[in-house]
């Protein structure tokens, strides 16, 4: 497993929601809607930013309201980090686009017979 991951998938981490090209509650949601968010890792060298399908069976948004601003929003997504399968867990609050996250690693699936 490759060291990045390692640390991510230890603990939480400080996060915020990466929009551009401007950073606001209407921008978090518009992503939302799309099924794609970008989730930035601050403590990482340089900030690692991920981008990921929102798996909307783990995910939820209900406790958010855009606006105004207020309530906190999870979201899990699915994806590759450095060959590594990981699903990307984040607890962001919708007015300062800020919160928690931290990546779980995903075991790979049994291979098929025969493959």
């Amino acid at each position: 497993m490759n060291d990045l991951v390692r640390r991510l998938s230890e603990g939480e981490h400080h996060v915020e929601a990466s929009l551009r090209p401007e950073r606001t509650s209407r921008a978090f949601k518009e992503a939302i809607d799309r099924g794609y968010v970008h989730v930035r890792f601050t403590t990482t060298r340089g900030g690692t930013e991920l981008g990921f399908y929102l798996n909307k069976e783990l995910s939820d948004i209900a406790g958010a309201n855009f606006e105004p601003a207020s309530g906190t929003v999870r979201l899990c997504g699915d994806l590759t980090l450095d060959y590594d399968r990981v699903r990307c867990i984040a607890e962001i609050d919708v007015a300062s686009l800020e919160g928690n996250g931290r990546l779980q690693v995903l075991e790979d699936a049994p291979a098929a017979e025969g493959a």
